[in-house]
């Protein structure tokens, strides 16, 4: 048993049974806490006046590892552009590719749109309505399945996230490690405990919305809380330790070297390939390097490079990833007809045309800075 600091408790942490049972500490009434929190405390977004399981699936793609607010504006413009799965179906990867330009992790762009075409050539349309058959689909794991089945068909089925995982392990006083595999389902089978059947759409919106904007990953409100006097974490003071989480990946430096290649108005660009970040995306020649080098060196090393008239070379341009962190230059050339094997599959464009290309926001931010782009 931990000793709270502020006052004596009888909280202590809370480990289970081990089978994923979990014994709720009586007079918690976490449930109709949190429905009645949610009632009062909401925000009002799009995607909660609707139970269009196409709507309810967008949103929630777009909001994996995004925020509300930098979300909200691309749910919307999707909406506009595709008002039903039929019609992004039937849209262009590029299309796609270039209305998520800014989100990140661009593989959800790609399998949003491989999902809406498995949805209408395997469903006519119409979402699969249970958890089990959605996570079948593309791209749907078991959090999106349980948002889209709970939301739209109100299936009985907890919603298990960063937030969750916030939430319960905190007010419950688990110290179960996050990082593990086994621990999903653990609070998974705790959250189908708590998960009423008459309201399971209300309660996992609750415990999403609770875990974004009350109990917060740093500086929580824990003053003015519904579970005060519940809370394991508040009464220890564990706030800072739970959830427990104990791997961390390395960070991984990576220097690019862009050579924009003009043609007069025209500008070299290229779609970048499968096996790395932004597949599918356009950007410049590139050559990478571990640690900084000097345009002399790059240029040497390069021997089509080498021939070309240097007009300049930009500020660092630091972009920063999940697991990696890009230190870019962008080193402006001339060129009047690029025919080395190193260009294979790189063509020029003008100005009008880039702007419809799918791209980096690293490579539109220069684009901008640069006077390339509006």
């Amino acid at each position: 048993m931990i000793k709270n600091k502020k006052r004596e408790s009888q909280h202590s942490i809370n480990k289970g049974d081990g089978n994923g049972k979990f014994s709720v500490p009586t007079g918690t009434r976490f449930t109709q806490k949190i429905l009645s929190w949610y009632s009062e405390n909401k925000r009002s977004l799009p995607w909660r006046e609707t139970k269009d399981p196409y709507k309810i699936w967008l949103s929630e793609i777009i909001l994996q590892q995004t925020r509300v607010a930098q979300g909200l504006p691309y749910y919307l413009k999707f909406v506009e552009h595709f008002p039903n799965v039929f019609s992004l179906a039937k849209a262009k990867e590029q299309d796609v590719l270039r209305f998520w330009q800014g989100l990140g992790y661009y593989s959800r762009a790609r399998n949003l749109h491989h999902c809406a075409n498995e949805v209408v050539e395997k469903f006519q349309g119409k979402f699969p309505n249970n958890f089990q058959d959605l996570q079948k689909l593309r791209g749907i794991g078991s959090y999106t399945a349980a948002a889209i089945a709970s939301i739209s068909f109100r299936e009985p089925v907890a919603v298990v996230d960063g937030n969750v995982f916030r939430v319960l392990s905190r007010v419950f006083g688990i110290d179960k490690d996050i990082s593990d595999p086994k621990t999903k389902n653990f609070f998974f089978e705790l959250g189908n405990q708590l998960i009423p059947k008459a309201h399971p759409d209300e309660f996992n919106q609750a415990m999403m919305e609770f875990g974004a904007t009350h109990c917060l990953p740093k500086n929580p409100l824990c003053g003015d809380c519904v579970f005060k006097k519940q809370c394991v974490a508040y009464a220890n003071d564990l706030q800072h330790v739970l959830p427990v989480k104990s791997k961390k990946q390395k960070v991984r430096r990576r220097y690019f070297y862009y050579f924009v290649i003009r043609q007069g108005k025209k500008i070299l660009m290229g779609k970048r390939g499968e096996k790395d970040i932004w597949h599918g995306l356009f950007d410049f020649y590139l050559v990478e390097s571990t640690k900084p080098m000097g345009i002399d060196k790059l240029r040497s090393e390069n021997k089509a490079l080498n021939k070309m008239k240097l007009n300049g070379i930009s500020k660092v341009y630091k972009h920063v990833l999940s697991h990696q962190q890009l230190m870019a230059r962008f080193i402006s050339v001339n060129t009047f007809s690029p025919k080395a094997k190193e260009f294979s599959g790189f063509k020029f464009y003008s100005s009008s045309e880039i702007k419809k290309l799918p791209k980096p926001v690293l490579i539109l931010q220069y684009l901008k800075d640069a006077g390339i782009l509006d």
